[in-house]
Parts: structure tokens; C-alpha cells; sequence
């Protein structure tokens, strides 16, 4: 099992970055309950102060480009990938190697050109045979229809559609589609019992149909 947790941190020198909110607290809830389970789980880990999962083995990574390294080394030999990592889109063109002084220069409002990232999902799935992979969208508008394009867009067997109220938060409110729709949805729940609740995706198989959450 290889599931990815956290934000990525995207420098623009040696002290400022981009970055999100994410906690990286439902990958690691994941994690945690899929090594509780039996699984043998490799946690590739965005910059986040949160303490290793027991019996799970921990990477640590801080740009997009870091964590898409990790995940070429180990999703090889996985057989299912949560994708759980709020993974920067963009990246400064260029990493400063001394702080950036551009108050000191005037001139007004300050330029930062940026860069796309690779798709990490996108790249590492187009390939992934029979791996199970469970991929997250967090969306502030048109939730299921952009969620289930990222689903089709990243070859995803299925895809966790949340808010941004789930962002530093223990509970969240996911819904839970594959390619013909939804399948469950939980409401304000802990992201521990939502991370448990996932992992059983693997064994009931897509196509389940719509479940209302209990």
C-alpha cells in the first residue's frame, strides 16, 4: 500500500515558499489504518508535524518534484496508491539562492513567475495496470462533475471529493465516486473512521452503486 500525505512546499529562496493548508491528517489516517489492517505501507510525507504511523515505513519530501520521485521509486512495487497529498500545482521558475530583497529595490508591486508542476497522479497511473488507485479532489465549486473528470483525467479507479472545510480539520465531509457516479457519501465524520471506510474500497470493488451514508 503507498499513500501520500500533506502539503509540498515549493521554495522561492532559501526562506519563503507556496505552499496550502493541508495537515496531511487523512493520509496518515489512512496509513494508519491499512498498517492496523495487515498492509505493508510506505507513507511518502509532505513538510507536516505529524508522528509516523506504528509499522509504517515514512518518506519524507518537500516540492511536487521530490514527491514524484518517491512515487516512481515505490508505486512499482505497490498494489494500491491513495493519493491523499494536496500537491502544488505551480513552482517558482526559479529558486533564489539568497533571500529575496525586491522591498529593498522599490519599484512597487514584486513579479514572481511560476511554472506548472508535472501531474503526479496523472504520471504514475497512465501505466498502472492492475493497481487500485484512489485519488482526492478537493473542490470549492461543481464538485462531482470536476471530480469525475479528474477521476477519467488520471486514470483513477476511484476519486474522494471533499471542501476546503476539511483542510486542518479532524472530521471532513467526503463523497466518494467512480466512473459511473457516486458511490458513498459520510457527513462530519472523523477522518479516522472516513480512512478506514476507504481502505474497504479495495476489496468491495468498484461500480458499488450509490450508498447513502448510514
Amino acid at each position: 500500500m503507498l499513500v501520500t500525505a500533506g502539503p509540498t512546499r515549493e521554495h522561492i529562496d532559501p526562506v519563503r515558499y507556496l505552499s496550502n493548508e493541508s495537515s496531511g491528517r487523512m493520509g496518515f489516517e489512512i496509513a494508519r489504518a491499512a498498517a492496523a489492517d495487515g498492509h505493508r505501507v510506505t507513507l511518502i510525507a509532505g513538510p507536516v508535524h505529524m508522528e509516523t504511523p506504528p509499522g509504517v515505513e515514512r518518506v519524507d519530501v518537500v516540492s511536487a518534484l521530490d514527491m514524484l520521485a518517491a512515487l516512481e521509486e515505490h508505486f512499482p512495487a505497490a498494489d494500491a496508491l491513495y493519493m491523499a497529498a494536496a500537491v502544488g500545482d505551480f513552482r517558482p521558475a526559479e529558486r533564489l539562492e539568497c533571500k529575496w530583497k525586491k522591498k529593498e529595490e522599490g519599484g512597487g508591486a514584486a513579479v514572481l513567475e511560476l511554472v506548472e508542476n508535472p501531474d503526479l497522479l496523472r504520471t504514475v497511473a497512465r501505466d498502472k495496470g492492475a493497481r487500485k488507485v484512489i485519488a482526492f479532489a478537493l473542490e470549492t465549486a461543481d464538485g462531482p462533475k470536476r471530480a469525475t473528470a479528474k477521476l477519467i483525467r488520471k486514470n483513477a479507479d476511484w476519486i474522494v471529493l471533499n471542501g476546503a472545510s476539511a483542510l486542518n480539520a479532524p472530521d471532513s465531509s467526503v463523497t466518494v465516486l467512480d466512473a459511473d457516479g457516486p458511490v458513498w457519501s459520510a457527513e462530519g465524520r472523523p477522518k479516522a473512521e472516513t480512512a478506514e471506510r476507504l481502505l474497504r474500497l479495495l476489496s468491495l470493488g468498484s461500480g458499488e452503486g450509490p450508498v447513502e451514508d448510514p
